[in-house]
């Protein structure tokens, strides 16, 4: 069942990343048109924006194709962990996407130039419809991946920029002011710097090994060692493969009235089970084996 389920949940990702690739490619086209007729920076770096957004749908997809492929002996674990290679490079593009607005929108204060207000609105109404039908599409899978999640983020950050363009249109086409124009693309690429940055940390951890978000190590050791017949846990160490992979080891030395180590390992499995960690490996030690105090979470019951 479990197996369906992901399989449904998969093909279901990859259609809704083939329509928004779709659409985000035509906002693309559109706003690099836009951009050199109407002279926009809000435009242009919003098709910058766009550019990363085509990229990153791209590598989505490539990760979702690859994340099926069975495990070997050279990949034990099978290709989970391009997807989060994919949500890095989805977080560096954007990053860089957000300091090249700024710098494009430092340039343009300095050196102001006319916009063509009307069809700068024309395009950002087409690139906004776009968007919204794209993060429909996205976001139901949006919270179950991280690859999906940056794509998601992207087109978001997208449909806030095409609102920003809207609104710089309208102050220039009704006052003439044109440094609405570059205000609007240092709104864009401050929003989007502290999102990249979130979204590179959260793939950085799953690389590093890290816990995951929502998992607190010391309740979880805090509910093995509470197991009747478990002395100490030690070398204890929870990480994720890929989003809503999480895998854990460790071991469980009992004290010495503890006989029945099938069940201890039964109320270990289930205790695991409890904070949605789908893999795990525990070792039942009848003596200790003397773990090294800096590798893994050590504490002994006296």
């Amino acid at each position: 069942m479990s197996a369906g389920h992901d399989h449904s949940h998969g093909v279901a990702s990859e259609h809704g990343l083939k329509i928004a690739l779709a659409l985000t490619a035509s906002i693309l086209v559109a706003e690099v048109a836009g951009a050199v007729i109407t002279n926009s920076l809000a435009l242009l770096s919003d098709a910058a924006h766009m550019l990363t957004d085509v990229t990153a749908l791209v590598i989505a997809l490539i990760a979702i194709r690859l994340s099926r492929r069975p495990a070997d002996s050279r990949r034990t674990f099978g290709y989970y962990r391009f997807e989060i290679l994919a949500a890095v490079a989805n977080a560096v593009a954007l990053f860089l996407a957000a300091i090249y607005i700024l710098y494009e929108a430092a340039q343009r204060f300095q050196t102001p130039q006319p916009v063509a207000s009307t069809g700068m609105l024309v395009v950002a109404l087409f690139g906004l419809a776009a968007n919204l039908v794209s993060m429909r599409v996205l976001h139901a899978h949006a919270e179950h991946s991280l690859n999906l999640k940056g794509a998601y983020l992207e087109v978001w950050s997208d449909a806030l920029g095409s609102v920003g363009v809207i609104g710089a249109a309208a102050v220039i086409h009704f006052t003439q002011w044109t440094p609405a124009d570059p205000i609007v693309a240092i709104a864009i690429g401050l929003w989007v710097l502290p999102r990249s940055w979130s979204l590179l940390s959260e793939s950085v951890n799953v690389l590093l090994e890290g816990v995951p978000r929502g998992l607190e190590l010391d309740a979880i050791h805090a509910s093995l060692l509470a197991i009747p017949g478990v002395g100490d846990v030690h070398d204890l160490h929870v990480w994720s493969i890929t989003t809503g992979k999480n895998t854990l080891t460790a071991h469980l030395t009992l004290d010495n009235a503890a006989t029945d180590t099938q069940s201890i390992l039964q109320q270990a499995n289930r205790a695991i089970e409890t904070f949605g960690i789908t893999h795990s490996t525990v070792q039942i030690e009848t003596t200790p084996c003397h773990p090294d105090p800096n590798h893994g979470h050590s504490s002994r019951l006296e």
